[in-house]
């Protein structure tokens, strides 16, 4: 049990992830051991400082999410990931763990030998997936060693194909470097790129927009994002009202409080953005040993956050139109007399802010706000709609809000409620297919969909 605990907090720290992977692909290429040990490091202390910045956003952004409920008398559900993972290991931990270890090794597995060469960097989202999958599956009377084949399969399928659907996209949100997305709200961000390409013909690019020369100091993406958020908390402040801020604020002028919270959260952006800047520099030139070495032709597929700095205006755009999708969604499900969806600023600002960087990369600024917009609509909605399928083992209170969650966890509940566990076989058996069939057209050590 100790063994598979220290495995269970190795393999779901993506900092030792990408640290492990690096030092594998320069032993592969046969560096130097000075080189080995600091391209080793590179990823890892990158990767710290990006958690760091974005624990930074995360406290800062739950007072403003507190603001926004009592101001404007909002009460409901709040999605969000860590939540019911911590619900959820009360009753799931062994389960979850097990087939956490069986996704990342049929995620290996399938990268070797078949044409969807992506190895998932991300490791606390396949916690949380494997958390999803542990619980869908347990409420369908999976047990034992077949619960974690089964959902170690579909995490390590998953892992594996979802960062190949929208590789061509991604490819032109970061303007071609070696990296794949790896992160499980991906068919948003898809999505987004998709709505762009149609909405977006001739709309200039988010980081063209043109300033005077006296408001230049916008494009400077901290400050931007510091003026902008700073607005967004004194608004939210206003609405909440003085007595009530103060309790958040520990006794603090409930303004002071405000604003510092917004420059804060900015402050925690920059860190992301060189945290990123740092993850780079080493993670991509020690993947080409897994490459050539052990893995031909093996791309990295990295958190969310890794793509912010390709687009910065667009991060904010997405961030806000993508709110402003989960307000109206929100409403919408009040409405219909569903359970209300209340926005969660952390899925929001990450995955909304993502949905912005695709959908400008194909449709300039129109394709990144409508693009997230459709992104905030999905953060209502799916989660609305996973709700019944977690509320078999308790977790009604909370549920998980990235797409990808939302759309494998409702597509594997609705199968198992109709055809029991029939229904599982069967999407098992359709992501098989889909690793296997172009292996068999193609050219095996060439990865799929990941022309540059």
């Amino acid at each position: 049990m100790l063994l598979l605990d220290f495995l269970k907090d190795i393999l779901s720290e993506p900092a030792f992830l990408m640290g492990l992977i690096a030092c594998f692909g320069l032993i592969a290429l046969k560096s130097p051991a000075h080189k080995v040990m600091t391209g080793t490091l590179g990823p890892i202390l990158g990767y710290l400082m990006l958690a760091a910045g974005a624990g930074v956003i995360v406290t800062n952004l739950e007072p403003l999410s507190k603001m926004i409920e009592t101001g404007f008398h909002i009460t409901g559900v709040v999605p969000n990931n860590e939540a019911v993972t911590s619900v959820a290991q009360k009753v799931l931990g062994v389960e979850t763990m097990s087939i956490l270890v069986a996704g990342l090794a049929f995620n290996l597995l399938i990268a070797r030998f078949t044409r969807f060469k992506y190895i998932f960097l991300t490791g606390h989202h396949s916690f949380f997936m494997a958390c999803l999958l542990s619980a869908v599956l347990g409420a369908l009377d999976f047990k034992g060693l077949t619960l974690i084949l089964v959902g170690g399969f579909i995490l390590g399928a998953w892992s594996a194909i979802s960062p190949a659907i929208g590789q061509h996209y991604t490819i032109k949100a970061t303007d071609g470097d070696e990296i794949a997305m790896g992160h499980f709200g991906s068919l948003g961000y898809y999505l987004s790129a998709w709505i762009g390409s149609l909405v977006g013909k001739d709309s200039p690019s988010t980081e063209d927009i043109q300033v005077s020369e006296k408001w230049n100091f916008l494009r400077n993406s901290t400050i931007s994002t510091a003026l902008i958020m700073v607005f967004f908390y004194l608004i939210a402040a206003i609405a909440a009202g003085p007595k009530f801020v103060e309790t958040l604020s520990a006794g603090q002028n409930p303004f002071i409080f405000a604003i510092l919270s917004g420059l804060k959260f900015a402050v925690g952006v920059a860190i992301v953005y060189a945290g990123v800047r740092m993850i780079l520099a080493d993670l991509i030139p020690a993947f080409e040993g897994v490459s050539s070495r052990l893995i031909p032709n093996a791309v990295p597929a990295v958190d969310c956050a890794v793509f912010f700095p390709y687009a910065p205006t667009a991060v904010i755009i997405g961030f806000a139109f993508s709110f402003l999708g989960g307000l109206i969604g929100m409403l919408i499900l009040g409405m219909m007399g569903g359970v209300l969806i209340i926005p969660g600023m952390v899925p929001h600002f990450f995955c909304g802010a993502t949905a912005g960087i695709f959908g400008n990369a194909t449709g300039g600024r129109r394709g990144a706000m409508v693009g997230a917009f459709v992104n905030g609509l999905l953060l209502a909605f799916l989660p609305a709609m996973l709700l019944p399928v977690l509320g078999n083992l308790g977790f009604s209170n909370t549920t998980f809000g990235d797409v990808d969650f939302g759309v494998l966890g409702i597509l594997l509940g609705r199968l198992g409620s109709m055809a029991h566990s029939t229904g599982v076989y069967i999407l098992v058996a359709i992501l098989a297919i889909i690793l296997i069939v172009p292996s068999l057209k193609g050219n095996k050590d060439q990865t799929i969909n990941h022309q540059v």
